[in-house]
């Protein structure tokens, strides 16, 4: 019909929409998407800055927002990292305040053309963010709706996202609704953290009110009533209530990894995670279920004996503390496979919806393998899994026996 407006899908949407299709499909159909494109050549631009750390300047904790032109809907997120900006360069100047980590404010261009401007940035200091970025939080689109708070967040800052919800969030709750049931999980989001979570392996976070929907069907288009320009959000949030919890949000997460000496991250959380995918998952090897389990005992032994200087100020030898973070750090980028299906992120610890309760690739290859008939997918897909859950315990495993070998040789000196 000519008088159909057009509908923007997101990939990810558009994947869920295909997977809900498959399984209430008998019979197998093709179908064919066809799109069309005009190329012309666009300056992008970025803008950065940072407050420089005084402990160690060298890490970095990105926080990116987004801009574009008059029809795009980038001033919720704008107005809000620039009350950030405000506030910590105020503390700054005024009280000769520095973060211990340096934190690196971006704009970024062209988000709504494929996050071209935080991917190529990104792409282009590939090198130096492996082993300085510590965490990125994105501000992209954080109010759509004025139903529930959902924060997507990696699963080592899952428990310091709640805690910093329940310890903030009655700060500006507007109503009861707003106030109930805040979402804390890891799903796979728009943004421009997508080159941080699938090439880095950076932990990521970002707050943002969505509209309720608890009335919406499996085969509901959330696209269809999302805010599409600033005067719809103007109208949903008429007060800023809800911009200033997502600031205050925000801005708590930014000071606490900033400024703590250990990074507050959880690696127990990491294994427990690991062995809730794989506990209804009938199709995981025992082998995978065997070294889940010792990832597990390992993260165990890593979160009681390493994680010490975190509560005794007494334990924070320099060298120990920065060797214990970089450990920290670089947990996440042992779950990076390979190769994902097309619509789904390298990074396995991230599900394609809040619902599913197995690692979503796994999940998909079943679904592949019986279309096709054959084991091939999944025996690929079940490798990759496999290999990350053990480079992960070989990788905690390492880090306990340096600081064991530290340790003995501190005492026989």
């Amino acid at each position: 019909q000519k008088d159909t407006p057009d509908l923007e899908v997101s990939s990810i949407r558009f994947i869920e929409l295909i997977a809900q299709l498959a399984q209430f499909s008998v019979i197998s159909k093709t179908i064919r998407l066809e799109v069309g494109t005009v190329s012309e050549y666009r300056t992008i631009q970025n803008v950065i800055g940072y407050l420089k750390g005084s402990i160690n300047p060298d890490k970095y904790v990105i926080v990116g927002s987004h801009h574009g032109n008059t029809d795009e809907l980038w001033t919720s997120s704008t107005s809000i990292i620039t009350e950030i900006i405000k506030t910590m360069m105020s503390q700054a100047q005024k009280r000769r305040w520095r973060p211990n980590r340096s934190i690196v404010f971006c704009s970024w261009g062209a988000s709504t053309f494929g996050n071209i401007g935080s991917y190529e940035w990104a792409e282009e200091m590939k090198h130096v963010l492996q082993s300085n970025a510590v965490a990125y939080i994105d501000l992209f689109k954080p109010v759509v709706g004025n139903g529930t708070l959902n924060t997507v967040v990696s699963t080592s800052l899952r428990q310091l996202a709640a805690d910093i919800i329940n310890m903030r969030f009655s700060l500006n709750c507007t109503s009861q609704e707003n106030c109930s049931g805040p979402k804390v999980n890891s799903v796979q989001v728009e943004g421009n953290s997508d080159f941080f979570i699938n090439h880095l392996g950076v932990p990521t976070v970002q707050f943002a009110y969505h509209e309720s929907k608890t009335s919406m069907g499996p085969g509901f288009l959330s696209e269809a009533h999302q805010v599409h320009s600033a005067s719809m959000v103007e109208a949903i949030d008429p007060f800023f209530n809800l911009h200033e919890t997502v600031a205050k949000l925000t801005a708590e997460m930014i000071l606490r990894i900033a400024n703590e000496p250990v990074l507050p991250y959880s690696v127990l959380d990491v294994a427990l995670e690991v062995q809730e995918q794989l506990k209804d998952d009938s199709v995981a090897p025992d082998q995978m279920l065997a070294l889940a389990n010792a990832l597990r005992e390992t993260a165990q032994l890593f979160q009681s004996d390493e994680m010490r200087p975190a509560y005794n100020p007494k334990e924070r030898d320099p060298a120990h503390l920065r060797m214990l973070n970089d450990v920290l750090q670089n947990l996440e980028k042992n779950f990076l496979i390979e190769h994902a299906p097309p619509g789904y992120y390298r990074n396995i610890l991230y599900h394609l919806n809040d619902t599913s309760n197995q690692f979503s690739v796994m999940k998909e290859a079943v679904n592949h393998c019986r279309l096709q008939r054959t084991n091939q997918t999944l025996a690929t897909v079940s490798s990759m899994v496999l290999n990350s859950i053990r480079s992960a315990q070989v990788y905690l495993k390492a880090g306990l026996d340096v600081f064991e070998n530290i340790q003995n040789a501190k005492r026989t000196n």
